[in-house]
């Protein structure tokens, strides 16, 4: 008899996007709220088609991330392995903080309206059932930079290595095909960066911002951002995850800022690359990034297969 296909992750082949929006919601303790929830969950492929069908090369996708505090009540499934909110890590300088957040929908698409109107439908349809903690809307900048000047993304894996390091698989096979995601919030301090020489710019990133290239290590030992984030572990294997950061900002209030969200079939892959960042390698020796970007939010998620979020709605 033949093998029975492996379940197939929410919108882990969806390619960088024009647009996105990053909605973080709070489900309501009201006794009816997780059944609501869940009824609205097993209706996103339809919406997402709804609104997709409209232009078929707007590519709109939504990822729906559901957190520890209320995974029991809205699934009624098993806890994934290594679901637990995502810890405060406090360095000596700088903290990422653990903030608010039960449900993540990650929308994207080419055109900004498609990503308005899904958000639109699917806040309608939860109603009163949540309360928005964050809502982020990122948009592609020139040839995919951030908002400090650097292409972001680079070490994202391609083909089939994606689903290697994003999906769960044999690990935890109640939950194969699932994905843990870790979502940050960061604001620039734009003017005080670029203050800073290019050359200490790059230094501090870890890449030339021109042409994007890696560059060696600092003549006086620090590690870089790149080189922080980079996870290998004691085999001298090298554990990746997919990052579809977004650059977001309002120029009128002041507002600069990176939208990170990973994604990953090991959230110890995230946490100990944010735990070399903001505590440092060795210790006090953080990112110095961070002395220019400020991260305001922290949660953590798991997406479940397609076939899985779609079931909800039977």
């Amino acid at each position: 008899m033949a093998d029975s296909p492996s379940p197939e992750p929410q919108s882990l082949d969806a390619p960088l996007s024009r647009a996105a929006v990053f909605l973080t919601v709070v489900v309501s303790a009201a006794p009816d709220a997780a059944a609501r929830v869940r009824a609205v969950l097993g209706d996103v492929s339809g919406l997402v088609r709804a609104v997709g069908f409209r232009d078929l090369d707007g590519r709109l996708s939504c990822v729906v991330g559901i957190g520890s505090a209320v995974w029991d009540s809205v699934t009624g499934l098993s806890v994934p392995a290594h679901l637990h909110p995502l810890p405060e890590i406090a360095g000596a300088k700088h903290t990422a903080p653990s903030t608010p957040g039960d449900l993540l929908f990650h929308i994207r698409a080419e055109r900004a309206d498609m990503c308005f109107e899904l958000e639109r439908l699917l806040l309608a349809k939860l109603g009163d059932a949540v309360t928005v903690a964050d809502e982020t809307v990122g948009f592609r900048y020139f040839e995919s930079r951030d908002l400090l000047g650097f292409v972001d993304g680079t070490e994202n894996p391609t083909g089939s290595a994606v689903a290697d390091s994003a999906a769960v698989g044999d690990e935890d096979p109640d939950h194969a095909g699932g994905s843990y995601l870790v979502v940050q919030k960061y604001l620039h301090d734009l003017d005080a960066w670029q203050a800073l020489p290019t050359e200490m710019q790059e230094r501090i990133i870890g890449r030339s911002k021109a042409d994007n290239v890696e560059l060696d290590g600092d003549p006086a030992g620090r590690m870089s951002h790149k080189d922080l984030a980079t996870i290998v572990d004691d085999q001298g294997v090298e554990h990746d995850i997919v990052r579809d950061n977004m650059p977001f900002g309002r120029p009128g209030h002041g507002e600069f800022g990176t939208f990170f969200i990973g994604r990953s079939r090991d959230v110890g892959v995230i946490e100990q690359m944010l735990r070399r960042m903001f505590v440092g390698v060795p210790d006090g020796a953080y990112d110095r990034m961070l002395d220019f970007s400020r991260a305001v939010t922290g949660a953590a998620f798991f997406a479940p297969a397609g076939d899985v979020l779609d079931s909800f709605g039977d």
